[in-house]
């Protein structure tokens, strides 16, 4: 059934984790687009912060003090949307937290409050707004998966298990809501490594200071994809060459990829500064240090434009299986050589 999506200045939009990263970049770039907001976020401090920010520009927006991983907070969400504008177009699960050390290091209950938040924040958003969907017309729910979402990685081992959940449960929702015809667009939205504060908001269980492997993204680049979405239904979206191919490589040639994080995957996720005894983080509450900031800043190339996501988004369905295609045949020629086969994701990866 053909989904007649709202423009985003038409839109009632909720937004998780609405106070850094992604989240905040998406807000303000709606906000510049005249959507109406819901932004939900764990510190009050902040989501004030925030609100005064956008009403100076004049957008409208509500704000909720909420956990995502705790199913009532998140009702909250949807009730202040309705009570506030009547419905909800587009609602964009966001919010999330990675851990950075070897599975055996990190405490389950660690293990937990993540999947509280990066897997059960989701489910508990996409059913709250599945409930509001169904009964005011249809929408769009918007997950954040993760190029982890596809394939695993050492050292986020428990955050790569939530992505790969957070799939999971996105495509079986989006086969169900089409059996029964709900007028309701699903997508997964799948950045690359982005800079963000991503690393600073990270539990830490290694000596050395976390780090993103390149290519590094601007987040902007994801929070265009999200408000594309939103607007034309997509059933996922990869934000970053280097996830299509990446993913590509996974499905043709996992024992290369293998070989590949086990080569590089242990040194580029660890920085050369020693990490704090004191290191403070946000996998049990936020950090109002980080407040409202969209990027981290780090030290290594940001890639501000990506050729294959504005192509895989403004040419649809062929393109993209053509770009991954590409990226796929690329992967196997560099395989097929002997001296690159352990090297070859790594230089697909910088390519893109």
């Amino acid at each position: 059934m053909a989904l007649q999506l709202r423009k985003i200045n038409e839109q009632v939009m909720v937004i998780t984790g609405a106070t850094s990263g992604i989240g905040l970049t998406t807000a303000r770039m709606a906000a510049e687009q005249c959507a109406k907001l819901v932004v939900a976020a764990r510190s009050a401090d902040a989501l004030d912060q925030l609100a005064s920010e956008l009403r100076r520009t004049g957008t409208q927006v509500a704000t909720v003090v909420a956990d995502v991983g705790n199913p009532a907070d998140v009702e909250r969400i949807g009730l202040a949307a309705i009570e506030r504008f009547g419905r909800i177009d587009t609602w964009i699960n966001n919010a999330g937290i990675s851990i950075f050390g070897r599975n055996e290091d990190v405490s389950l209950d660690d293990m937990q409050r993540l999947f509280d938040t990066n897997y059960w924040g989701v489910v508990h958003g996409s059913l709250e707004a599945v409930k509001h969907m169904k009964a005011r017309g249809g929408g769009t729910i918007i997950n954040l998966g993760s190029e982890l979402s596809d394939h695993s990685i050492p050292l986020q081992g428990i955050y790569a298990a939530s992505k790969h959940a957070v799939k999971a449960f996105t495509d079986s929702l989006r086969v169900e809501l089409e059996k029964d015809k709900a007028p309701i667009s699903v997508t997964l939205v799948k950045p690359a490594a982005v800079d963000t504060m991503f690393v600073a908001h990270a539990k830490n269980y290694m000596d050395k200071e976390p780090s993103l492997p390149p290519p590094v993204y601007a987040p902007q680049l994801v929070a265009k994809a999200i408000l594309y979405a939103a607007q034309h239904p997509r059933r996922d979206v990869f934000v970053g060459g280097a996830a299509r191919a990446l993913s590509a490589g996974n499905f043709a040639l996992p024992t290369v990829l293998d070989r590949y994080m086990r080569a590089t995957m242990f040194k580029q996720q660890q920085s050369d500064a020693t990490s704090a005894p004191n290191r403070g983080d946000a996998l049990h509450g936020p950090n109002p240090q980080h407040a409202l900031r969209e990027r981290q800043g780090i030290s290594a190339h940001v890639i501000e434009t990506c050729p294959y996501t504005a192509l895989s988004l403004r040419k649809g369905k062929v393109m993209g299986a053509l770009l991954g295609a590409g990226a796929l045949y690329a992967a196997w020629k560099l395989a097929g050589r002997p001296a690159a086969r352990t090297w070859s994701a790594g230089r697909l990866r910088q390519a893109l």
